[in-house]
Formats: C-alpha cells, structure tokens, sequence
C-alpha cells in the first residue's frame, strides 16, 4: 500500500514524499481510514511505529475539507503529557502541514505565556499543549475550544501515570460534546480502558503490537555489575567502543546531575535534563544532543516519552525503572522507524527481582551477561538507595539519648578527673548516589580518560 491510496489531499501527499516517506507503516495503514471515516479511535501502538504521522494526516486532511471560516479558532487539540512531547509532535505536524494553510502553536509551561497569548490573537487552527499550560490559557480567558473538531490525546498512559487525570477531565467540560477523538497508548490498563469508555464514541480498536512487548528492532541486553563499579564500566563501553550517541536513563534528579558530572571528568561530553532544569537548558541540551555536540545525554524518565532523536543506536538503563512499563518506554526511544538499537541495563544482585518483573511484562527472558574486569563482587552495596543512610555508619549510641530531654546526666569524668568518655569522631558525610555506580571523587586515570575522547573523525579518514 502507498500514501497515494489513503485518500489524503496532494498537498499532504507532497510534504509526505518531501519527507523521505516510502509506504505507511502498519498504524498510519489502520488509523488513517478509520479516522478519515470520522471514527473515535482507541489506538496501541510503540513508539517508533509512525503514530504520529498516524493520527496527524487525517486530522490535516479532516480540516483541509472543512476550511473556509473567517475567525481563526483552534479546530484540533493534542494533549500530551510532557513538554519534550509537545514540541515534538507539533514540529512534526508543522512539517506535514507545511504546504497547508493552517496555523499551529505549541504551548507548554516553564516558558513564558506571552507568547501563547500572541499567537492565539493571530489565530490558530491546530494547538498542541500540555494539560497544565491549556488550563493556563482557558482560565485567564484567552482561548475558546467551542468549534475543536477533533481532540487527540497522545501517550495517554503516561498521562494518566503523571496524574493528570483532574486536569483532563477539568478540560474535557470546555469541549464541545461533537467531536472527533482520538485515544492513543502504548500500553492498555483498566485505567485507560476506563478513560476511553468515558471519552470516546463506539471506537474503532486498532492495536499494531501486542500489548506491553518492546520493539522488535531493539537487542536488549543485561550486564550485572557492582553498583559501585557501574558508572566505571558505563564509561568504558562508550569509550571503548566509540559510541557517538547515547541515552542514560537514571531514576532521580539528583542521580543524573552526578553521573553527568563523573563523565565529564572521564573524558566524556555528557549533559542532564530532568525537571529541575528550565525548559531553556533543556531545550538547549536536546539540541546539542541531536547535532552531535554532545556525545551522552543522561535522563530521568521525564524524557522516556517525546524523545524523538534519529538515529540513537544505544539506550543505557543506568538503574532500572521503578515501574517494569517505564522500561518499555525507554528502549523505545533507540530502534525506530525500522532501524536497529542497542538496550543495555546494568543491574545489580538486588534487582534481579525487578528485572523479573520487565520480563514477565515482555513475556521474554533476558539473560545477564558479566563483562570481564568487572565481574560482581557478591558483597553487598554499601548503600540501599540513594541518599540513605550508609550501611557502614556504625549505629548510634543511645545511652545518653534521654540528656537532650533534661531526664537525666552523664557522668562527666573518671577517677583521674578525666573526660570518661573520648570525642566522638564526627560522621561520614553522605554522599547521594554512592551506591547507583559511580565512587565519589574517584576519576579514571588520566591515559584512559584520553582515550575516551571522540576519534570517529580520525577513523573515517583512515
């Protein structure tokens, strides 16, 4: 089948081939009729499989035989979970519409709203937003949503995960009740099913991939390790091995700022986004990321979902996720639109249990390699979690627990007139992160760190 065949207008069909897209992938094949029929549609799909493409040429095509009004007024509505998804999905549709006479504007919060405001002033057919910044704007009066013909609500698990459930449902009452929906997931919980029943009109089911597997171009792989030893051997293998893009994912801010920190001093370009950082260094971090001018990009799992990086041949789970589906979502991001990816967690004895539980989600084994050098000790780590108190802390004396509360005194000196007891020697200063991979302030030695640095230049004019 090609784009030809699906009913789309020339001028979708020109930007489509303007893009490099051969055929329509196994989503955009189902989606694209049933939303051009005028179809609710519940969609499952992984990322990488085109779903964007998938939901959005109908909906241009769906607008392009409707236009004609005078007023500029927002006639299509995505709603995604973060800002990172926001921009990638409205510069995609911005590309596919490129040769429409639509206005689209993406809206998120850690930015400026004055923008925003401008731009609904002007006119705007196609809003892609957050569900924060569009209560934002329906709240100070700004925007009507009274003529949207279709709403589209993009990673919708995540945005249940987030708890964005409220807010949903707060803009849902601003909607008008004739409308065109579109539900799309990459995995189908009773909470979504629940949330599809209360939304959408008879849908159509369209499910390209079963439910919760990973994609089938990635290899995934599993390397257990010490997590002392973990930020060493992550550094070794993109050193080693020349890798000129990678992703780490991490569970915490504070975990990212630190391992980015490590790397940078093993010789390796690396930068941290998370949520603490303005959306002005997070955009900047993607960017220099994407252009190559950062060689590692380190992640909680605020990027899991929006990433959209061509070409990312390696995903690094530097911890496993606390929920087994985030898994799926991150190694998402590598093996897309068909190219090959690499998925690589390092784990420790004690998660072994939670790499059971990623397995029977995917309903595949994964077998644990041990990488020479850096065969696991046994021991245990010398920390839980992060930022937990060090297990080699002695335990604290409470035999004067009660001086503080005036029940009682200590006796003050011996026979000699002496001090019975000796200063106590003051406490470790915790360290977080200790026990997730890297020792602190311990740098790799100087001939390896050099070694680290990139030489594809030099080997592509070999």
């Amino acid at each position: 089948m090609s784009f030809n065949e699906l009913g789309l207008s020339p001028h979708i069909l020109r930007a489509v081939k303007e893009l490099g897209y051969q055929q329509p992938t196994p989503i955009q094949q189902q989606a694209i009729p049933a939303i051009l029929a005028g179809q609710d549609v519940l969609g499952g799909a992984q990322t990488g499989t085109g779903k964007t493409a998938g939901f959005t040429l109908p909906m241009l095509q769906q607008l392009l035989a409707n236009h004609g009004r005078s007023r500029r007024q927002v006639r299509a509505l995505v709603l995604t979970p973060t800002r990172e998804l926001a921009a990638q999905v409205g510069e995609s549709i911005i590309k596919y519409a490129h040769h429409l006479p639509f206005r689209t504007l993406i809206a998120y919060g850690g930015v400026s709203i004055k923008p925003n405001l401008d731009a609904i002033k002007l006119g705007v057919d196609i809003l892609v937003a957050t569900p924060g910044r569009l209560l934002d704007l329906l709240t100070q009066g700004a925007l009507t949503l009274s003529e949207l013909e279709v709403l589209v609500l993009d990673e919708a698990d995540r945005m249940l995960d987030m708890g964005f459930i409220h807010d949903i449902r707060r803009i849902m009452k601003a909607l008008p009740a004739q409308r065109q929906t579109l539900l799309f997931s990459a995995t189908f919980s009773q909470e979504i099913k629940a949330l599809a029943d209360d939304l959408l009109n008879a849908p159509t089911l369209i499910e390209v991939d079963p439910s919760n597997t990973a994609a089938e171009q990635v290899n995934m792989r599993v390397i257990q390790v010490d997590r002392e030893r973990r930020r060493e051997l992550l550094s070794h293998m993109i050193g080693r091995g020349n890798w000129q893009r990678v992703l780490v994912f991490v569970r915490t801010k504070q975990i990212a700022d630190r391992l980015a920190q490590q790397m940078q001093k093993d010789g390796l370009d690396t930068v941290a986004i998370h949520g603490d950082k303005s959306q002005g260094a997070r955009n900047r971090a993607l960017s220099d990321f994407r252009e190559g001018k950062v060689r590692v990009l380190v992640a909680t799992d605020i990027a899991a979902r929006g990433l959209d990086i061509d070409q990312l041949p390696y995903v690094i789970n530097f911890e496993l996720p606390q929920m087994a589906e985030d898994y799926i979502h991150r190694i998402g991001r590598t093996g897309r639109a068909g190219r090959g990816g690499e998925a690589i967690s390092l784990i420790s004895h004690d998660e072994l249990g939670q790499l059971k539980a990623i397995e029977a989600l995917i309903s595949q084994p994964l077998r644990v390699e041990i990488m020479p050098g850096y065969e696991p000790s046994g021991k245990a780590s010398r920390q839980t979690l992060p930022g937990s108190k060090p297990v080699q802390n002695p335990p604290r004396d409470r035999s004067n627990a009660n001086i503080k509360k005036g029940k009682g005194k200590p006796s003050t000196a011996n026979a000699k007139g002496e001090s019975s007891k000796k200063p106590a020697s003051p406490r470790k200063r915790e360290v977080v992160g200790e026990d997730i991979g890297f020792t602190p302030m311990r740098r790799l030695p100087k001939a390896e760190r050099d070694s680290y640095q990139d030489n594809s230049r030099a080997e592509a004019e070999e």
